[in-house]
């Protein structure tokens, strides 16, 4: 039997989910894509889970698209063949949406190079953190294309206009320091340490957490952008009173109270 191209493993209450196409850095087919969405429901159904860890199998995390996806065979049709629209739109597009409407935070183990959607991918996880040779890069701009899988959003709002810009435009490598310290990503980790380990632990804070508040928080920030100040306190009052219903907010300052540590469920 042919091995799975993603691979998901349980621990505890975080999930693993490996891309594992290493010898092609795992460059997103539309097998794999299905594949990761199988692997995203089991996260989804399984109420143990609060938290996810993406990665990628072998030396690099993931270099976008497979070319072999398309087909450039010359004659009649090659226009319409090698279209990139329909593969976006019915491949990495869902993948975005899907990672981006998960029940539980996601974190982005960057274990090597991250490119084109890739790096879009690792963006469009709530905390991305990369090995210290990681790289990320736009290459779009040597084919012919743009950044997608979300990468024009994605840029714009994490590094800002300028940034944003020169990654695109230039397609140059951003290291793993360069991508923390503007914004790309949330951390580095240490020097000798797997990244993969270094994700697991972050997650494994993220999964005592109160799951509903965190995510609400995620919602928040990101519709922040498109909100004035006075539409966003408003949503913000309405979430507080949303959240005031759960048992971890009561079970929060119940603990506060009591001067005790909280035992949260997600709920």
């Amino acid at each position: 039997m042919t091995e799975a191209t993603v691979l998901y493993k349980a621990h505890g209450a975080v999930a693993l989910i490996t891309l594992n196409r290493p010898a092609a850095l795992n460059s997103l087919t539309r097998l794999m894509h299905h594949e990761l969405w199988v692997a995203l429901g089991e996260a989804e159904a399984d109420k143990a889970i609060r938290a996810v860890v993406i990665t990628g199998a072998g030396r690099g995390c993931c270099a976008g698209a497979d070319l072999a996806e398309f087909d450039f065979t010359p004659g009649p049709d090659l226009i319409s063949r090698a279209d990139p629209g329909p593969l976006v739109d019915k491949a990495f597009n869902p993948t975005v949406r899907k990672l981006q409407a998960l029940r539980m935070p996601t974190i982005a183990a960057v274990n090597g190079v991250a490119a084109g959607a890739g790096a879009s991918l690792a963006m469009a996880c709530d905390l991305a953190i990369a090995a210290p040779g990681a790289t990320f890069i736009q290459a779009f701009s040597k084919i012919g294309l743009v950044p997608d899988a979300g990468g024009t959003w994605f840029l714009a709002n994490k590094l800002g206009l300028a940034r944003a810009m020169g990654t695109a435009l230039l397609g140059d490598k951003l290291s793993a320091r360069d991508a923390k310290e503007w914004g790309m990503i949330w951390d580095v980790a240490p020097e000798g340490e797997d990244v993969v380990s270094a994700a697991m632990k972050v997650a494994q804070r993220l999964s005592v957490l109160p799951t509903k508040a965190l995510i609400a928080t995620r919602k928040l920030m990101r519709e922040a952008a498109s909100r004035s100040l006075d539409n966003q306190l408003d949503a913000e009052r309405d979430m507080q009173s949303e959240l005031g219903k759960t048992h971890d907010y009561i079970e929060g300052v119940t603990a506060f109270l009591q001067k005790r540590p909280p035992h949260f469920k997600g709920e």
